[in-house]
């Protein structure tokens, strides 16, 4: 799991928090993002992206060891790359590294008026005679179109993991990390009206939503955040959003959106200390409050998408306790990716925040304050994954929960707009529109046939898919020839009596108990509708296995 959630952590509205209806220290001397300070974001962003400060420079120059160390949060490499002059070299040291530099390099890259405009507008502050550093973290971020935009956070907080961030500071705003990328990767990216990013952070999710929405609105608890988003997306080149301080859904009262995506404070820790990650809530209960109350958010037809933790309790199964989650009124698909004892998931975050550094009496009362959280609601594992509402007028709304420990092919969003556009069409047809209708085999999957070497037969087929979720799926004979044959020219009716002639069997027989084998290489994307009825249903750019 990742450990660099953005957000700030909502609080109940009927418990003022302090610092709530202010900014928290610090705040003040962030850069101006109004007025002559969006007009200097604009210009910095320009001189950035000229002096090719940017993620393809910053490969170039780093090197991929480099680089990678840096995403990890480790600076040393790094530094040993920037030691030589340059533009790349003397940007990466004064926003990445928060290495102090002589102003008549900066001046180099980016010219005297902007480096005089950039400190009277808060970016930099002087360190000593003929020396600037950098007041917040800009790290250069490759949009899905290839797009240079950038990430501004707080000091030292720009890249990897928290790492022991949160004892420095209660309102600190991180930047890009795991979670981040992996929720920007899962979400539904089509044109819409209307996108809420709840728990903004530094702005990731509100930066990749500016590119397809036309109104963008961006919550957080911690107005700092809200600052640090403002920035981000000037800097990006990236349309203003409305941006709201306060708890979970308050800030925006009954409105609703085409798109919600959160990624919120989802660790289940024994109190609220670390604003970033903590939920502030008994257990799961934040990560419940939040999806239970999104469907009544959602126009019809939109979407909600989170990254979660969930408590696996004694005396029921994780699926039964997400399962009771899920709105009224909404589809939903549910996705375990990791699960951690209740001793590997204290010692992860225990280190997030770095109280393994301090004195092992400490660390050791830290730790049993966890485990005695845990043990007080009979909890035995955390788990951790994806969860994806869709607003439905269906009568009967589709639920899907699964366990997927296996590694995927990001961007996943279009196989998630695939996946419910198969809800749609598998709901909508019983079995005689199944066989009338034709199919295609997805693309990029393959057959395995498993048995013994030498063996006239195999023991089972598999069929698996190389994009996407990279399933795989056991299948008989009659379900591997059927798929193998699916080109869109043939109904599957016709093959079926094909297969049946072919192996000397009842068709009828067969027409009758292969619909249920359809219908599960449906559900998982190996087959999709071509026609004559299968145009409403999921096409092939839709399939997520391109």
């Amino acid at each position: 799991m990742s450990t660099t959630s953005t957000n700030a952590s909502p609080h109940d509205p009927a418990e003022p928090q302090p610092g709530a209806a202010e900014p928290l220290p610090g705040a003040e001397s962030l850069p101006a993002h109004e007025g002559r300070g969006a007009e200097v974001a604009g210009l910095l962003r320009e001189a950035l992206r000229k002096a090719e400060f940017t993620a393809d420079g910053l490969l170039d120059l780093l090197g991929a060891p480099a680089y990678a160390a840096l995403a990890r949060g480790e600076t040393v490499p790094a530094l040993r790359a920037t030691r030589s002059a340059g533009s790349v070299a003397t940007l990466v040291r004064l926003f990445l590294l928060q290495r102090a530099v002589s102003r008549a390099a900066l001046v180099a890259v980016l010219g005297e008026e902007l480096v005089a405009a950039a400190g009277e507008c808060g970016w930099l502050r002087e360190d000593g005679e003929g020396e600037l550093r950098a007041t917040v973290d800009v790290r250069p971020y490759g949009g899905p179109e290839d797009e240079d935009w950038y990430v501004v956070s707080d000091l030292g907080c720009a890249v990897g993991g928290a790492g022991g961030i949160g004892k420095r500071a209660e309102g600190v705003v991180l930047g890009v990390g795991g979670a981040s990328t992996t929720l920007a990767g899962l979400t539904v990216r089509t044109p819409v009206d209307s996108v809420l990013d709840l728990g903004t952070g530094s702005g990731i999710q509100a930066l990749h939503a500016s590119a397809h929405a036309a109104r963008l609105t961006a919550t957080d608890l911690n107005p700092r955040a809200l600052v640090f988003a403002a920035l981000t997306l000037a800097l990006s080149g990236a349309e203003p959003a409305r941006l709201l301080a306060g708890s979970l859904f308050e800030p925006v009262g009954t409105e609703t959106f085409d798109l919600l995506v959160s990624n919120p404070p989802f660790v289940i820790s024994p109190g609220a200390r670390l604003t970033y990650r903590d939920g502030g809530r008994d257990g799961d209960g934040l990560c419940r409050e939040l999806v239970s109350s999104a469907g009544e958010r959602l126009n019809e037809g939109g979407y909600a998408q989170f990254l979660a933790n969930w408590e696996h309790v004694e005396g029921e199964t994780w699926t039964e306790r997400v399962r009771d989650w899920v709105p009224a009124g909404c589809d939903a698909w549910i996705v375990q990716r990791e699960v951690q004892d209740v001793t590997q998931y204290a010692e992860l975050w225990l280190r997030d925040a770095g109280d393994h550094k301090e004195g092992s009496a400490e660390y050791a009362r830290r730790y049993e304050e966890w485990l005695d959280s845990f043990a007080a609601r009979g909890t035995t594992a955390i788990g951790f994954g994806w969860i994806t509402l869709r607003r439905t007028t269906a009568a009967e709304p589709s639920v899907t929960i699964e366990e997927w420990p296996h590694p995927v092919e990001q961007p996943l969003g279009p196989a998630v707009r695939a996946h419910f556009a198969r809800v749609d069409y598998l709901r909508t047809h019983d079995d005689a529109a199944l066989l009338a209708d034709h199919f295609r085999l997805a693309p990029e999957v393959v057959q395995e046939q498993i048995g013994q070497p030498g063996a006239e037969n195999p023991e089972y087929v598999v069929l698996r898919q190389h994009r996407g979720m990279r399933r795989a799926t056991r299948v008989d004979t009659i379900g591997a020839g059927f798929a193998g044959v699916c080109d869109g020219t043939l109904s599957a009716g016709a093959i079926l009596d094909a297969i049946a002639q072919l192996v000397e069997e009842d068709p009828v027989l067969l027409r009758d108990r292969t619909p249920a084998q359809i219908r599960l290489l449906i559900e998982q994307g190996f087959l999709y509708p071509v026609g004559p009825t299968g145009a409403q249903g999921a096409s092939e750019e839709e399939s997520g296995v391109r």
